[in-house]
């Protein structure tokens, strides 16, 4: 299967599976999916929550998107729904602009994921470098552990609503002595279940066990902690579609939400196709997951979720769960529908320390915090230094502002380190007495030779200044074998090499020049002013004709 096809992997995997193949994987399929929708129930309701939504909502997500992404999209085995990810973005906008704002930046965001998939940008996800991704999700997770302590200590805020991550530090720190004890106990105990659990048990998800034992403390010992039916109302029953009212002012100004949920949606769903290719050996078709996840999300906001994208954790249990095709996503979401209908009004009873409770798991499993540490000791300087500000940003300020810094710095230090790569040197030839370098070829005196090593683009391009020719110099011979590309200012460079070499009353002769460089000259017209002729296919064929033009000019005198 052709990895950058736009066609939803599901329709090849039909075409070209016999019907004993799907036999035997259909019911596995349907075993993964039902193991994913317990494992993405008690989620879904949390980062709902967490979302500043309804709890109802999250399911709404898990089950339109997770079922249009599967669906329609590139990956075998991958599971959408409401991530962690996209908690604080969502909350900030809910807070700020209401749902009508999410509808329209993820509208937004849903339209660019198409055409980006469409114009076949997926790729573009190698380009984001790991410093960036660990960076952000290191951020991600610590404003998400924030903003849980409240509900697991159990605090009273006062009136208003904190957003900032730095506000919800000072309103921490300004209620601390409204803290619930028995909330912390509910809280503690829940998570000493998620921890544990995994002991016992790697079947059935510790989330789950949680939120019954959790719901369970409650009335069994008359505890006075907040449950989400004291919270939330709770409603059950088939999401419907919402026709948004949408205008041109609203598209406007949610037009920056809209570019942020497109980009970590990308980002965090390929990242994800990429650590589900490497459990099942396979290959994702990234436009294609692209597109399903534009379509997906737009679905989801308009039956009343908000917005998806692929999840690492839910995708790994589906591959751990035994599913190998797209069934096992659309099963997960069908399994959803079934609970959202009939059980969703139990949700009540979930206490807030016990939603708290999974959110720090959901926190702490994707800060990644060994791979930052280790990133920390090993990388360089700068990578650090991208690393910890991208980290920085995201909590103080948002997550468009910490990729645009750090891809900006990330930018400038790979420049930096190209220009540094790229060298221009002059050779030693045979007539320099004074020098105790070996020659490399015989020159005549009045050749001289310089050869370039790397990319000659704006940020080497001074280095050109360093050539220069003495008094007897007739021909300057420039070795490009080692420049693999050319960009307008190192044209430009060389064009000013040109000049200086005929008022010092110098030839230029050109030595391998590699096929990008050389259609640049072509293009730029600098081929015809210097001259076909002076462009030689290798340095000992550009002595030579050097050698023969001085012996015709001293002939000629």
């Amino acid at each position: 299967m052709q990895r950058d096809k736009i066609k939803p992997i599901l329709f090849s995997i039909i075409k070209h599976s016999s019907k004993e193949e799907l036999r035997r994987q259909i019911p596995k399929d349907i075993v993964s999916g039902v193991v994913v929708a317990v494992v993405a129930l008690p989620l879904s309701i949390a980062l709902a929550i967490a979302s500043g939504v309804g709890p109802e909502q999250g399911l709404y997500t898990a089950i339109v998107a997770g079922f249009l992404i599967a669906f329609l999209g590139g990956s075998r085995v991958q599971i959408s729904g409401p991530t962690a990810a996209f908690a604080t973005i969502v909350a900030g906008i809910v807070a700020t602009d209401g749902m009508e704002g999410l509808v329209a930046a993820t509208i937004i965001a849903g339209v660019m994921l198409v055409l980006m998939g469409l114009l076949k940008l997926g790729t573009l996800i190698r380009f984001v470098p790991y410093t960036i991704t660990t960076g952000f999700t290191a951020g991600i997770a610590v404003t998400i552990l924030v903003g849980q302590i409240k509900d697991l200590l159990g605090l009273t805020y006062p009136a208003g609503t904190t957003i900032d991550t730095t506000d919800k530090l000072g309103a921490l720190a300004a209620n601390i002595s409204t803290v619930n004890w028995q909330a912390v106990l509910v809280g503690v105990v829940c998570l000493a279940i998620l921890m544990l659990w995994p002991k016992v048990s790697k079947r059935i998800p510790g989330s789950l066990v949680a939120v019954i034992v959790g719901a369970a403390m409650v009335p069994a010992f008359g505890l006075q902690v907040n449950t989400i039916g004291d919270l939330y109302t709770i409603e059950a029953g088939l999401p419907t579609l919402q026709f948004p009212q949408l205008s041109l002012d609203l598209l406007r100004d949610e037009l920056a939400n809209g570019i942020t949920i497109a980009i970590l949606a990308a980002i965090e769903s390929l990242l994800s196709c990429v650590v589900a290719d490497s459990m099942i050996s396979g290959h994702h078709r990234c436009n294609m997951e692209l597109v399903a996840q534009g379509v997906g999300n737009m679905g989801s906001v308009l039956f009343g979720g908000i917005p998806a994208t692929g999840a690492i954790a839910r995708t790994a249990a589906n591959v751990k769960s035994g599913g190998r095709t797209p069934i096992a996503g659309m099963v997960h979401a069908a399994v959803l529908l079934l609970v959202l209908v009939f059980l969703m009004p139990y949700a009540a009873l979930i206490p807030m320390p016990t939603i708290a409770a999974i959110l720090l798991q959901v926190a702490y499993n994707m800060s990644g915090w060994r791979n930052f540490a280790h990133l920390c000791a090993t990388a360089s300087r700068g990578a650090v230094a991208t690393l910890l500000l991208t980290f920085t940003l995201t909590i103080v300020f948002d997550l468009v502002t910490a990729i645009a810094v750090g891809m900006l710095i990330t930018v400038v230090l790979f420049m930096k380190m190209v220009s540094e790569e790229t060298e221009v040197k002059g050779w030693t030839y045979f007539c320099d007495k004074d020098s105790e370098v070996t020659h490399l070829r015989e020159l005549p005196k009045s050749v001289r030779v310089y050869e370039i090593n790397g990319p000659m683009f704006f940020g080497m391009t001074d280095r050109i200044s360093d050539i220069s020719v003495k008094d007897f110099t007739k021909y300057l011979i420039i070795r490009m074998r080692g420049v693999p590309s050319l960009d307008a200012t190192g044209m430009n460079a060389l064009e000013n090499l040109y000049e200086y070499c005929a008022e010092n009353g110098v030839q230029l002769i050109f030595s391998h020049a590699n096929e990008q460089p050389m259609r640049t000259m072509r293009r730029a017209g600098f081929v015809d002013l210097v001259g076909e002729d002076r462009f030689r296919p290798n340095i000992d064929d550009a002595i030579a004709y050097a050698r023969t033009q001085l012996e015709r000019e001293e002939k000629a005198a």
